[in-house]
């Protein structure tokens, strides 16, 4: 316990009354009273000023007196560390403006557009003026409620969008918490599957890979079984060479212009993807350059090939959805992985800190477990390819 009391703070005469541990109440001649902590950092004394008392009573200036000793025992600047409390921390709209301006630059102009104008139309109205750092599952799921069954593909393009609004403000230190999607997704219906843009449940995903695995192996269908295998676009898929592909380190390192993004990208392949990818070498015996997945005739295979091989397997669904299926099973069923992990291996941008936040080699690490688990969960009682 300190040596002050609630009651002897409010008639502290002028001067310095210690309270223990470098604690001091300030008492001027004019009678305000506002509190400092002294410490010892790097052999030097420095004097920290915590606030009035009007923001901060007894009880609350030892509970920051206590943190910032922490930090300095950490090494950590614990004016720093106290100045950060003080940042105003933003509105949902504002630190969405804000991600939108930092990050736009990866993106292609279609999808940076889309970004801010589904926000507004579908996020602005019931959370745009919250504090990001107030912002939790069940404020994202009652936001996407009205909208989750009504128009699918459009409210999972927003939960996407809140969510990498919400990591881009853990990344600027606004909120401590990554975006709770997990419990989100959890929260909602289940979505209809009677449109071209729903996603298949992903319980259903092992039962369109053992139909697919029974039909003759065409290039259309060995494509489509990549598409599921990597969560990867039917453009990505479809443009991919065997020079992409690194089969000591098990990764399909994607080039810049391949991207949707144009940020060069590397997908961990599971062992399902490789089994495919090292039949079709033993099969064809290609040169670097040449595409994984060519049309009968040369040149890149049609999307409308991958979706006539859909079309054939009586599946009401796009190629596109399936990375929706995806995203869904790991927020789901991967309750250890990260949300940003996941978006990662949906090659959406993240940002840099919060990538750093878990190192690089371990997020890609992550990334690996991720898709290995998934390779496995839709291979269920099936043959090898």
């Amino acid at each position: 316990m300190g040596s002050l009391t609630a009651i002897g703070v409010r008639n502290a005469k002028p001067g310095r009354h210690g309270d223990g541990n470098g604690l001091y109440l300030l008492v001027k001649n004019s009678g305000s009273r506002s509190w400092l902590l002294r410490v010892q950092r790097d052999g030097k004394r420095r004097d920290i000023g915590l606030g009035s008392i009007a923001a901060l009573n007894l009880a609350e200036a030892r509970e920051k007196a206590a943190e910032l000793r922490k930090y300095v025992l950490n090494g950590r600047d614990p004016i720093a560390e106290r100045d950060r409390d003080r940042r105003p921390i933003p509105t949902f709209k504002d630190a969405a403006k804000a991600a939108h301006n930092d990050l736009k630059s990866g993106w292609a102009p279609k999808h940076a557009a889309a970004f801010l104008s589904s926000l507004e139309e579908h996020a602005f109205g019931p959370i745009g003026n919250r504090r990001v750092d107030t912002i939790d599952a069940a404020v994202i799921r009652d936001m996407l409620t009205p909208i989750w069954t009504r128009i699918p593909s459009m409210a999972r393009k927003v939960r996407q969008r809140v969510g990498t609004v919400l990591n881009y403000s853990q990344s600027k230190g606004w909120r401590t918490n990554e975006a709770p999607l997990k419990a989100v997704t959890l929260g909602l219906a289940r979505q209809a599957s009677g449109n071209n843009f729903a996603a298949m449940p992903y319980t259903e995903v092992p039962g369109l890979v053992a139909d697919l695995m029974d039909r003759p192996q065409t290039t259309g269908r060995d494509a489509l079984m990549f598409l599921l295998f990597t969560a990867a676009r039917s453009g990505e898929v479809r443009s991919a060479r065997w020079s992409h592909i690194d089969f000591d380190a098990g990764n399909w390192n994607r080039p810049a212009d391949l991207m949707k993004n144009r940020l060069a990208h590397t997908v961990t392949l599971n062992q399902p993807a490789i089994d495919l990818l090292r039949r079709r070498l033993d099969e064809i015996s290609p040169k670097p350059q040449d595409l994984i997945f060519p049309a009968l005739r040369g040149g890149q295979l049609s999307d409308m090939t991958i979706t006539k091989v859909l079309r054939g397997a009586k599946v009401p669904f796009t190629a596109h959805g399936f990375r929706s299926s995806f995203r869904d099973w790991a927020a789901e069923m991967m309750p250890t992985i990260p949300d940003p992990v996941a978006e990662a291996a949906l090659a959406h941008v993240v940002p840099d800190k919060v990538i750093a936040a878990y190192k690089r080699t371990s997020f890609l690490a992550l990334r690996r477990e991720l898709l290995a688990a998934w390779g496995a969960a839709i291979m269920t009682s099936c043959l090898p390819v």
